[in-house]
């Protein structure tokens, strides 16, 4: 099977379900999918998978490699909040580029094509590097092929899959980044612990790998039925974003929230590996394993979270995602009692991985066709903000809280710096409604 943008009204819901009694075919979260759907959520979910464990060995595993060169969690933090930098610099001109591109290979493939071998070569450049100096320019290039692959890449949800099953088709996607992730969270732990090069190589193997593999199945045409928009340039595109954040309540009220939802994922995942080894005096390898454990009701979170969206509405699904993500950390910043952390691992655990699947289905009702790209950048901008302000502020956090929360040598100071963020979330999200849909968007940015 191939993966052809064009083939997206082919998919609505009334060709679905024709001839069908009402009600028949479907499941508690709407229609049912169709083989056909299945099929290319799973091919389309090949890139997340392999981007999402690249990512992961980076962020998770770069400050470790960090700490060889130096013992500041702000510099630390700095370094991985390079990834931020490149979200805000990179995906609204190379999302509105693929709006427009028109090539054999259609104007999102060339991207990811384009980006994956840059990706690959830092992935390389991090296993060998031997200066701090080093290390920022492996990271760098990393993170720069990072999203020049993935933000058109990610733009094929919206050209592909109706809005009616986007919870789903999210969450399928979050089911392969969890993958990815724990993949990432239990074998790098393991083969950092052999060598220092080990995850880096193996994780830039398989990137180049599972790329190929996409590039080669997926139809070199697939996003030629797009609307073009040809006749704006890239600055236009800009501006037009801008204007959205002026005079659209709601797609200003998701930029704020979706940063803040992303401060507190990346501020977790730069520390946790340290707040578990240095903070609790856990083995590295056994640090990896128990995030690895937990990863898995990540994996739970984010099954489910797209049924539960498409049946009572993303908004409300991530609303409860959020508290139960956020309540259970202020119970860790106190405390090393393994009891007390067994008991909240699980629903933050949980709570993480519905703030992982559905922020981009809270989006996607949002965008005017003919924008799913420039859309696309839109929301990796403000996930931009926040991945680049939580490494440096929860650094911040430990490197003041340190004399007060002896106990963990400050790192669980994490916690309350994620659980603030996301708390304050709750009353942006109330401003993004489940009725808004693309016309509203439309005006905003045209």
């Amino acid at each position: 099977m191939t993966v052809r943008a064009g083939d997206r009204e082919a998919d609505a819901p009334a060709d679905d379900d024709a001839g069908r009694p009402e009600g028949e075919g479907e499941d508690d979260g709407g229609r049912s999918l169709s083989r056909e759907e299945r099929h290319r959520l799973g091919l389309l979910g090949l890139p997340t998978l392999a981007l999402a464990l690249a990512i992961t060995v980076v962020s998770t595993y770069g400050p470790t490699v960090a700490h060889r060169f130096t013992t500041s969690n702000t510099v630390i933090g700095l370094l991985i909040g390079a990834e931020g930098l490149g979200a805000l610099l990179l995906p609204l001109p190379i999302g509105a580029w693929s709006d427009r591109l028109r090539t054999r290979w259609g104007g999102r493939l060339p991207f990811v094509a384009a980006g994956t071998p840059v990706a690959v070569v830092g992935l390389v450049g991090l296993g060998f590097v031997g200066s701090l100096g080093a290390l920022a320019a492996a990271i760098l290039v990393f993170f720069v092929g990072y999203f020049i692959a993935y933000e058109p890449y990610r733009a094929l949800y919206p050209d592909l899959v109706p809005d009616e099953v986007a919870g789903r088709a999210q969450s399928t996607q979050a089911l392969f980044r969890g993958t990815g992730t724990v993949l990432a969270l239990l074998g790098g732990g393991l083969l950092l612990s052999l060598g220092r090069t080990a995850p880096f190589l193996v994780a830039a193997v398989l990137v180049a790998g599972v790329v190929v593999v996409f590039a080669w199945t997926a139809d070199p045409g697939a996003d030629r039925e797009r609307p073009s928009r040809e006749d704006d340039g890239i600055a236009d595109s800009v501006r037009e974003v801008a204007g959205a954040l002026r005079h659209d309540t709601a797609l200003r009220a998701f930029f704020l929230a979706n940063a803040l939802w992303e401060l507190a994922l990346a501020a977790l995942k730069t520390f946790v590996i340290l707040w578990l080894t240095r903070g609790l005096g856990v083995k590295l390898s056994s640090a990896a394993l128990l995030v690895g454990a937990v990863a898995v009701f990540i994996l739970v979170g984010a099954l489910g979270s797209g049924k539960l969206a498409d049946r009572f509405g993303t908004r409300a699904t991530m609303a409860c995602g959020a508290v139960i993500f956020g309540l259970p950390m202020f119970a860790l910043v106190f405390t090393t009692s393994r009891v007390v952390l067994a008991v909240a691992a699980v629903p933050l655990a949980i709570g993480g991985g519905v703030l992982l699947s559905l922020p981009y289905a809270l989006l996607q009702p949002l965008m005017p066709e003919g924008r799913h790209g420039l859309l696309t950048g839109f929301y990796s901008a403000s996930r931009g903000i926040g991945v680049m302000l939580g490494p440096l502020i929860a650094g911040l956090a430990i490197t003041a809280a340190r004399p007060v929360l002896s106990s963990t040598q400050g790192y669980s100071a994490t916690w309350a710096v994620c659980g603030v963020a996301t708390l304050a979330s709750l009353p942006l999200l109330r401003r993004v409604r489940d009725d808004d849909r693309a016309d509203g968007a439309t005006a905003a940015i045209e």
